[in-house]
């Protein structure tokens, strides 16, 4: 294994990870996968000190400040603890503490699966609440706190200043309530509670906090002028009194035996708890003893967090159907008997490619293992072969498709099999759902069953047919196919108010193989319309940053297509913007032939923003550090992009330096 490489690798994995937590609040991964990467990237840096950098993740705690809120510093450093994944890790902890510390005992929490805030008061009275942030500085959320009843605005004991530790979640019961609204009014889905409770907690708008019934679970305390503890436990009780919710059902234990019963009994009821853990914390209880222990570089040497691992169950695989995606993929889908994991019911799973039921030799009829990846999506990790009944049956993915009869052909990466027929109606479905979605042109309120309700009825039968709605306005009121009038007017202003938008939104809508976002905003920074874009060549789209020959023919391939022509007509008919917006308002072209890479957390703009900006002025933006690349734009926490940018001695600026080549 080449040891530079892997560290260089896992450093970009767990800056990837850390920002989808701790900045944009939908990790992709568990705690407990997380962890074990976090933990490898330690170790390998830890006995190889020649790769040493001071940027890498390992030297910095927790993510990144959101822009918009106020940054305000720690009192007391958030720090993270030490993970441990096994029995024997426990064991070893607990053992260690009785060699270092006279009888100590121990106290065993619940680790409470949400954003961590810590809460000021002086003389009895709230202050101040702050976000973890990157540990040092974090984010002041005071607004929204006091919008969670069960944080107290006052306490009957007044002392002259007092900060506690908490966590704040939503329960269970609230984050299913939030994601049915959403699902009626055709609003996105949350994947989990904690994305949902952090996301929340963030809000520029204090009502939405008061209308999710965010909670609090008090766990630590940490100054308390004017009054002195003995113990960890004494605290919480003390805390309790004040009026604080604070860490439910905590266990005092005096040996390993008890703290790794009480670490099994959280494991075997929590997915029974109404709201949301991801492991448990073991502590030392004496105040004065973590005091004489004190902490390493990285974290106090008197606690521990254990990680459970994914919740893994065995279910009957009743059979396996095909759905039919937007670009005529066809996915198998696993239908199981139905099975509690993770806190829900999880009665499907997706089985991928044929190449995936294949290698881990799936047929229907089989007892197989699902967890959920992430505690968030179901998957299958295998079967049981010495279960399989004498009549399971190995599963082809079939030559037609299920939905309009058309032959399938494999795809040219050898692994997916694909509708022929453009027109099929589960395509169709599919690619209007993403036209309308937030990534593309953003039609508030157009939900996946409005869509499916629409087309059903025959209003809709592509992207084009959207903006024709208005004309049956009243029949739509009549027959209520997506709600009274009110909801038909909503969703005729939506539809109105996304004519407006720029091309590129356009652009992703339109669902062209290979053409994401990014792509989609590159291409309508350098071409005037869509009209323009559609005659482009060969040679004037190989030149675009990150543009490769595969995207370059996919999209002469689609803008060859009558389809498309036909499709752009019917919308420049009902007034559809189809010019760049972004190539009008065009400055000047001083940084044109220039291709910039922004990495890491800039000061007061947000990377899209940045990338506006360069883009304005006649630059490109690309996703990677290449020989090509001009400049690397950093701010705080750049991982491996100005590592990179570094080995290949290309020029690094900051934010001012970025604003003074403007001015």
């Amino acid at each position: 294994m080449d040891i530079k490489k892997r560290i260089l690798q896992l450093r970009k994995e767990v800056q990837y990870h850390n920002d989808k937590y701790y900045n944009q609040d939908e990790p992709e991964i568990s705690d407990y996968e997380y962890d074990k990467l976090s933990l490898e990237l330690r170790r390998l840096e830890q006995e190889n000190p020649q790769y040493a950098d001071s940027n890498s993740p390992t030297k910095k705690v927790g993510g990144g400040n959101k822009r918009e809120l106020r940054k305000v510093e720690h009192d007391v450093p958030i720090i993270s603890l030490q993970d441990v994944f096994a029995k024997e890790e426990v064991y070893s902890f607990v053992d260690k503490m009785k060699i270092e510390l006279n009888n100590p005992k121990f106290i065993v929490e619940k680790k409470i699966d949400g954003l961590t805030v810590v809460l000021r008061y002086y003389n009895g009275q709230l202050k101040e609440a702050i976000t973890r942030g990157d540990g040092v500085i974090g984010e002041s959320v005071y607004e929204n706190v006091l919008e969670i009843s069960s944080i107290p605005s006052i306490i009957p004991t007044s002392l002259p200043y007092l900060e506690v530790r908490g966590e704040i979640y939503m329960t269970n019961e609230n984050f299913e309530k939030v994601n049915k609204l959403q699902e009626e009014t055709g609003g996105k889905q949350y994947k989990n509670a904690r994305n949902l409770a952090a996301g929340t907690l963030r809000q520029l708008d204090s009502s939405i906090v008061k209308e999710r019934n965010l909670d609090i679970f008090v766990f630590n305390l940490e100054v308390s002028e004017g009054k002195s503890f003995n113990s960890h436990s004494e605290t919480l009780n003390w805390l309790e009194e004040q009026g604080f919710k604070v860490s439910p059902d905590f266990d005092i234990c005096e040996s390993a035996n008890e703290v790794w019963a009480c670490i099994e009994q959280i494991g075997e009821n929590r997915w029974k708890l109404p709201y949301p853990i991801d492991g448990a914390v073991v502590k030392v209880d004496d105040l004065n003893q973590r005091k004489m222990l004190g902490m390493t570089s990285k974290v106090p040497r008197w606690a521990a967090a254990f990680k459970y691992p994914p919740e893994q169950k065995e279910t009957l695989l009743k059979d396996i159907i095909i759905q039919v995606g937007r670009t005529g993929r066809l996915s198998p889908l696993a239908i199981l008997e139905p099975v509690r994991l993770a806190g829900t019911t999880v009665s499907r799973a997706t089985l991928h490619n044929q190449d995936f039921i294949d290698s881990k030799d799936i047929q229907i009829g089989d007892t197989i293992v699902v967890q959920k990846a992430g505690d968030i999506i179901p998957e299958v990790i295998g079967s049981i072969k010495e279960k399989r009944p004498k009549d399971a049956k190995r599963y082809v993915i079939p030559n037609f498709c299920p939905i309009c009869g058309a032959e399938t052909i494999r795809e040219d990466d050898g692994a997916h099999t694909k509708c022929t027929n453009p027109n099929c109606d589960a395509q169709a479905i599919r690619s209007i759902i993403y036209f309308v979605s937030k990534d593309a042109m953003n039609i508030e309120g157009f939900g996946p069953s409005s869509v499916e309700a629409l087309m059903k009825d025959g209003y809709v039968k592509d992207i084009a047919d959207i903006y024709y709605i208005k004309n049956y306005r009243e029949e739509l009121i009549e027959k209520g196919i997506v709600g009274k009038e009110k909801s038909v007017d909503n969703l005729i202003n939506a539809i109105e108010k996304s004519k407006d938008n720029d091309i590129d939104r356009l652009i992703t809508g339109l669902g062209i193989k290979n053409v994401g976002k990014q792509s989609a905003k590159v291409l309508a920074n350098n071409f005037l319309s869509m009209d323009e874009l559609a005659k482009a060549d060969y040679d004037s789209l190989i030149v675009l940053p990150d543009f490769g020959d595969t995207i370059v023919k996919d999209l002469i391939k689609y803008f060859h297509e009558e389809r498309y022509h036909t499709l752009i007509a019917k919308m420049k008919e009902v007034g559809v913007n189809t010019n760049s917006k972004a190539s009008e308002t065009k400055k000047d072209n001083r940084f044109e032939g220039k291709t910039f890479v922004i990495t890491g957390t800039l000061p007061t703009l947000k990377r899209d923003e940045a990338a506006a900006i360069i883009e304005s002025f006649g630059g490109k933006v690309s996703g990677s550090v290449s020989k090509k690349t001009s400049y690397v734009v950093a701010g705080e926490e750049a991982g491996s992009k100005l590592t990179k940018a570094e080995s290949l001695g290309i020029q690094i600026i900051s934010e001012e330096q970025l604003n003074n080549m403007i001015k």
